[in-house]
């Protein structure tokens, strides 16, 4: 856990924007979040691969839906279901903490690879291996490969597409109440405060389509929780959705955190999804 961030106000003030001022982000901001990028507290090992890069102020790189700001930054993991889930846990934690500090980011999944191959050289030898046109493609090639990029922005208020305007007035709020995701007959009132707390914060995660394709188990004794999709989940357009199960994971263990609550963590595949489980330990004081 980071000290000196609220996690809670991040997560509730995180929203998915899509219309930014085209100016750079401030220097020293940008400093903090690269530096934050490179230690990152994870109770995992990861080979998640975090890239800045720069953009033009053209429609090429998401087509013709968003005008890019500046700067981004692409999430590079291998395609197996486990890497993607850890790329959404570790990607959430950055875009959560450009959120403490007033920028503006959205997951984006669907984006032109040929425009990102121009944006960041290093991407070169990839380019025999990948499609050109489209992230989500099927296959696993052996290298990293761009999961899914964010911009980092200033949010423009004036002049807000419709899709924000409907966002932020709806959708960024609407999510499942907790007792539809709680499995096995579980109910809110059977949960400790504790508990209740981080798994409210997670069912705030963002997914793709607002899908909220996660699911919560938990041990009679509240002492054993893991979040995965449903079995038999069927994918629809978009092909990684163990990656919003990973940002619905790191919601819950911040969640833990913020009460103080230590968990041995433990991320498995099972029939094709990746299952996180959180095996809570104690209270530590929080200073």
């Amino acid at each position: 856990m980071t000290d000196g961030i609220d996690w809670e106000a991040a997560i509730h003030a995180r929203r998915s924007t899509r219309s930014y001022e085209i100016r750079p982000v401030e220097p020293d901001t940008m400093a903090k979040l690269k530096d934050f990028a490179g230690r990152m507290p994870v109770p995992f090992e990861h080979s998640v691969n975090i890239k800045f890069f720069a953009a033009n102020a053209t429609r090429r790189l998401y087509g013709n839906t968003v005008t890019p700001p500046p700067d981004h930054a692409a999430f590079m993991v291998h395609t197996d279901e486990l890497s993607v889930s850890k790329a959404g846990f570790v990607g959430e934690m950055l875009i959560l903490y450009a959120t403490s500090m007033g920028l503006a980011t959205c997951w984006y999944g669907h984006f032109s690879q040929a425009e990102l191959e121009k944006l960041m050289p290093h991407r070169a030898e990839q380019a025999a291996t990948e499609p050109l046109n489209r992230a989500c493609a099927e296959g696993e090639p052996p290298q990293q490969r761009a999961i899914c990029i964010t911009p980092f922005a200033y949010r423009r208020e004036d002049g807000l597409r419709i899709y924000d305007r409907i966002s932020g007035a709806l959708m960024s709020h609407r999510r499942k109440p907790l007792r539809d995701l709680l499995l096995d007959g579980v109910t809110e009132e059977s949960l400790t405060p504790d508990v209740l707390y981080a798994l409210e914060l997670a069912r705030k995660a963002p997914s793709a389509a607002n899908g909220q394709y996660w699911r919560f188990h938990v041990s009679p004794d509240c002492r054993g929780i893991s979040i995965a999709m449903p079995v038999g989940h069927r994918r629809t357009m978009w092909k990684h959705p163990n990656l919003d199960i990973g940002i619905c994971a790191c919601h819950f263990w911040l969640g833990l955190g913020l009460k103080g609550v230590e968990s041995d963590v433990t991320l498995t595949e099972e029939e094709g999804r990746a299952v996180w489980r959180f095996s809570l330990k104690s209270r530590h004081s929080r200073g």
